[in-house]
Parts: C-alpha cells; sequence; structure tokens
C-alpha cells in the first residue's frame, strides 16, 4: 500500500515555493458601515464588506498552495485512465471532503488512453540528439524508426501552400514561434502548429511531423501536447508527430539555413490503448435559500506524464478548492458554489462532455460557470458572456475584484475547455484573466513542478475567484443566459 502524507501534516509545514512580491491590495470596496456605491446588487453594503474580506484573506487564497503541495507531492503526474489518475481521483475526494464540501461523488467517465514509450531523435549528420518528446495520441514509428531529410515551414499555411511532391516522404518541421505575451493570445497563435500539424503533414505525403515547442522558454525541455490524428473518414494515414526543445529546434534552423539539407532519424515507441475510465470529482457547498441554482467553478485533475502538473492544472485545482472554501468561510452562500475537477481535459475534454451529459436536466439551473486553468498568475481582468441585461452585475464582479489589481474588460469570455459544452448550452461564463507571461516556459514540460508555484499570486488569484463566486452566488439577479448567437467559443 502507498502510503500518503496527511493533508493537514502538508498545510502545516513543508518546502516554501516560488514567491514573488505580494500583492498589494487597493482600497476601492467600502467598508461595513460605509454606504454602498452605485445600485444594482453590487450596491449592497453587507455584499462590498464580504467581499473586502475575502480580497484581504491572504492566508484563505494561499490554501491554493498547500493544495497543489498536496496533489503534486501524493499523485504526481497523471495522465487520464492511468493509475495515477485513479491515486488522484480518490485524493480529490478525500481532500474536498477534508475542506467540509458535501455531496462529493465521482461521476464516470470513459476516457481515451495513451503510453509514450520509448523516444530518441538525432541529426544524421553531423551526428547530434535532438531533445524531443512525442506529441499526446500520437502513433509510433515501428521499431526501426524513420529516417528522412527535413523540410521546414513556417507554419500550416506555408505547408498547406507546398506541392505534395516536395514533401512526400519527409520528415516536415514545423518551425512556428511563440510569443510570449501577458495573456493566452499568444498560445493560441501558435497552437495550432501543435494540434493541426500531423493532419496538415499527412495531406502532403509527410513520413512524421516535428514541431518547434509551443513554449517561451530556451530549456532543452521540449512542451508535450495533444496531436489530432487523422479519422478514418479523412482517408489519410497516421503519422508520428513530435515536439523538440526549442535550442534545438533553433540549431536546426542554423543547419538548414546553412547546409539546406538536413536529415534526423526519429524513433518513437509511443502507443494507443484501449479506452479507460476515469471521473469527474464534484462537491458543493450548498446554498441557503436557492440552493439548486449553481454557481460552477472548474478545473481540470489529469495532467501530462513528463512532470508533476504543478501549474497545469495543480494550480486551478488549488485556485478553485481555495476559492469555493473562502466563499463557504464567510457564510453559507445563497446559491450553491460547486467545483468539478474534470477528468482528460489534457487528451480529449471527455469530462467536460461527460458532465454537460450528466446534468442535462440541471443545465438552466446553473448561472454561471468560471474555470481555472491559466496556471498561478496573477490576476488581471475580469470578462463575460451572458445575458444581453447582465452587464451590471458583469461589471460588479470587476469592480469588487479591483482590489486585487484587476480590471473590467469589456471584451467577452472566452471560456474554458472544460466549460466550453456548458458555454454551447447558454450557460453564462466568467474568465478571471490571469498572468500567464511565466506559464509557458514550464506548460507541458517535464519542469512543470512544484517549486514552480509563487504563492503570493496564486493567493490573490483564489481570491478573485472567490469574489466573482460570491458576488454571483449573492447577487439578488443573473447573468441571465447566452443569446443563442453567441454559443460558441471565438
Amino acid at each position: 500500500m502507498r502510503r500518503l502524507i496527511p493533508f493537514a501534516l502538508l498545510i502545516a509545514c513543508g518546502a516554501g515555493p516560488a514567491v514573488s512580491p505580494p500583492v498589494v491590495l487597493r482600497q476601492t470596496v467600502p467598508p461595513a458601515g460605509s454606504a454602498g456605491s452605485g445600485s444594482g446588487p453590487a450596491g449592497n453594503v453587507q455584499l462590498k464588506a464580504d467581499v473586502l474580506a475575502i480580497a484581504q484573506d491572504e492566508d484563505g487564497g494561499r490554501k491554493a498552495v498547500d493544495i497543489v503541495r498536496s496533489l503534486t507531492d501524493e499523485v504526481g503526474a497523471r495522465p487520464a485512465g492511468s493509475p495515477a489518475d485513479v491515486l488522484a481521483i480518490e485524493w480529490a475526494e478525500r481532500t474536498m471532503a477534508g475542506l467540509g464540501f458535501s455531496n462529493v461523488h465521482r461521476e464516470a467517465v470513459k476516457v481515451p488512453r495513451w503510453e509514450r514509450g520509448v523516444e530518441t531523435a538525432s541529426l544524421v549528420a553531423p551526428a547530434q540528439p535532438l531533445a524531443m518528446t512525442a506529441l499526446g495520441g500520437s502513433i509510433g514509428t515501428g521499431e526501426k524508426g524513420i529516417e528522412a531529410e527535413i523540410v521546414r515551414v513556417e507554419d500550416l499555411e506555408q505547408l498547406d501552400q507546398m506541392d505534395i511532391k516536395d514533401v512526400r516522404g519527409r520528415i516536415v518541421y514545423i518551425a512556428t514561434v511563440m510569443q510570449k505575451e501577458q495573456t493566452m493570445a499568444g498560445y493560441g497563435k501558435a497552437v495550432a502548429a501543435r494540434v493541426m500539424g500531423a493532419i496538415a503533414g499527412a495531406k502532403k505525403g509527410a513520413a512524421a511531423v516535428l514541431v518547434r515547442s509551443i513554449g517561451t522558454d530556451n530549456n532543452r525541455l521540449p512542451h508535450t501536447g495533444m496531436v489530432k490524428m487523422p479519422e478514418p473518414a479523412d482517408g489519410l494515414p497516421a503519422i508520428p508527430a513530435a515536439a523538440i526543445a526549442i535550442p534545438d529546434a533553433e540549431m536546426l534552423d542554423r543547419l538548414v539555413d546553412l547546409h539546406k539539407t538536413v536529415r534526423v532519424r526519429l524513433k518513437l515507441g509511443c502507443k494507443r490503448l484501449p479506452e479507460g475510465t476515469s471521473a469527474n470529482v464534484v462537491g458543493d457547498f450548498q446554498g441557503a435559500d436557492k440552493t439548486d441554482q449553481i454557481v460552477l467553478l472548474g478545473a481540470h485533475l489529469d495532467s501530462w506524464d513528463l512532470g508533476r502538473g504543478a501549474l497545469d492544472d495543480g494550480a486551478g485545482v488549488g485556485i478553485v478548492l481555495a476559492a469555493a472554501k473562502m466563499v463557504a468561510s464567510r457564510k453559507t452562500p445563497r446559491r450553491t458554489v460547486r467545483v468539478v475537477l474534470f477528468a482528460a481535459e489534457e487528451m480529449s475534454a471527455a469530462g467536460a462532455r461527460q458532465y454537460a451529459n450528466d446534468h442535462a436536466k440541471e443545465i438552466e439551473k446553473h448561472v454561471a460557470a468560471i474555470e481555472a486553468d491559466q496556471g498561478d498568475g496573477a490576476p488581471m481582468q475580469v470578462r463575460w458572456l451572458g445575458g444581453n441585461d447582465a452587464h451590471d452585475l458583469a461589471k460588479s464582479i470587476g469592480d469588487n475584484a479591483s482590489a486585487l489589481g484587476t480590471v473590467f474588460e469589456e471584451e467577452a469570455a472566452y471560456g474554458g475547455t472544460d466549460i466550453a459544452p456548458l458555454l454551447g448550452q447558454g450557460v453564462p461564463v466568467v474568465d478571471i484573466v490571469q498572468d500567464v507571461t511565466r506559464y509557458f516556459d514550464y506548460h507541458h514540460t517535464a519542469n512543470d513542478t512544484f517549486d514552480k508555484i509563487d504563492e503570493h499570486s496564486i493567493s490573490a488569484a483564489s481570491r478573485a475567484y472567490a469574489i466573482a463566486a460570491w458576488t454571483l452566488s449573492e447577487s439578488p439577479t443573473d447573468l441571465g443566459r447566452i443569446p443563442m448567437a453567441r454559443r460558441t467559443r471565438r
């Protein structure tokens, strides 16, 4: 039997995480006894006093650190459907019950399974090893591997324009560079190269695809992530797909510029396994007088296998659990605050779809959904997507969280992968946009470990999520429903 470190002991002691200067609160919320600011739900004096108390609750926010430590130390990497995933589900049930959640339970989810296996890559001449890792869902190369000349393209658009005879039988190297930004915009611009690279290469007859890691670091640690393989209906063969570390990708760039012809030897032992079973883990802090109405906080429990899933998405798990606990610690919320730790976000988002199916009869009772999947970064913005008449309530969330440094943005919320099926059915979503400047230095790599967690920024993020959940739970009104024409992610 594997011995687990007691969660209470981890809270009481443990190694210190990475730190940055503490977030300085701005006194924008009037204390109890003063006049409320403005009209509508946010003008409630008691609500504003409660919001200020949450904003100042640094210890409550730091519970997220202890939660991430517990998850990464007691479980570690937890690919969906793996033995570690079973441990993670048990950990989630135990942790949520210990925090005081009610109705803690698992909801079964069928998930794809995949095994990494042996992976090597090297230049043929000059003979040098390449730091490489298979992309999740890729097929293997076979025992003999693949040796071929590479053809470099800057992006998928350039590959699409190439003549098939210039690609057939070669290894396509997609050299897309991800730019470092504070928001997820840089990732959004670059990630298609990884996700769609194998299909794009198969259309041109490529033997395999290598992608410059979708990340912003300069370490020889490649970034994995999901790749889509052609479906049988596409009439295309599945081809191996892998990512190479950024310094090695830049070496390939220089060698291609110098020699024009560069050969690579690639061997992947990865393979798909039979479908397995995982679970969404659900727990509630039940509401006082609007118990059947649900404010959902979500994060995903699974991770990739290379690191320990601290930033992705242990941080999100810590944030939503700490946020819900802070809400419940004030007093019983009016509406139920529910946390869902979703299964299999990394490989398929099967948990997201399964939750929407399992709860189809109560979708109309979900008054809002908020997802944490941006690491430990400090909160920067509040965005929303909901009914046409709900602007004032949405703005009040941003105003309430402004003490933590956020600003309210009129730009529509995007929602996350795990709440996308709810968005598609009209459930309003709120984004707490976090600072991801550091996030993609570690995302999907062996470096995604607990020491990267910043206790001050994750505490501030937890408090911002708690303020959003508290405001939505306590407000006499809600965010309505997303108009039909806007029920797709941008």
